[in-house]
């Protein structure tokens, strides 16, 4: 199970990452290019050219977890603005959506709503 701390930060690397890199190159990236901690409570997520593989890079305690998901048919909605040196920051939700390919932005799901207590 990915992460199961509601904390979780989840960041998408804009762009086409090279995905024979291996733990080592993509916390390089994540360090080195957007200048965000690799050992946070975070999900990294990063996309090959053909957007049909994923990579999501993740520290736990004291070691990383790399997950990788290749489709064999299809390819991921991956989001196509953003500089490619500033991370995307997306929900968990909305990494679910990415992950059961649809685009992140989901203009008919339902919003969260947060209730102000009465005063």
């Amino acid at each position: 199970m990915i992460g199961a701390s509601s904390s979780l930060s989840v960041y998408l690397v804009p762009g086409v990452t090279d995905m024979r890199k291996s733990i080592d190159g993509l916390s390089l990236i994540v360090s080195e290019v957007l200048e965000l901690d690799p050992f946070s409570e975070s999900l990294f997520v990063f996309c090959n050219r053909g957007r049909n593989k994923l990579k999501i890079l993740h520290w736990q305690t004291n070691g990383f977890w790399l997950y990788y998901r290749r489709l064999e048919k299809g390819c991921f909605n991956w989001p196509r603005q953003g500089a490619p040196d500033q991370a995307i920051a997306l929900t968990r939700r909305e990494l679910n959506w990415l992950l059961d390919g649809l685009p992140v932005e989901q203009k008919k799901a339902h919003q969260p709503l947060h209730y102000q207590p009465a005063a």
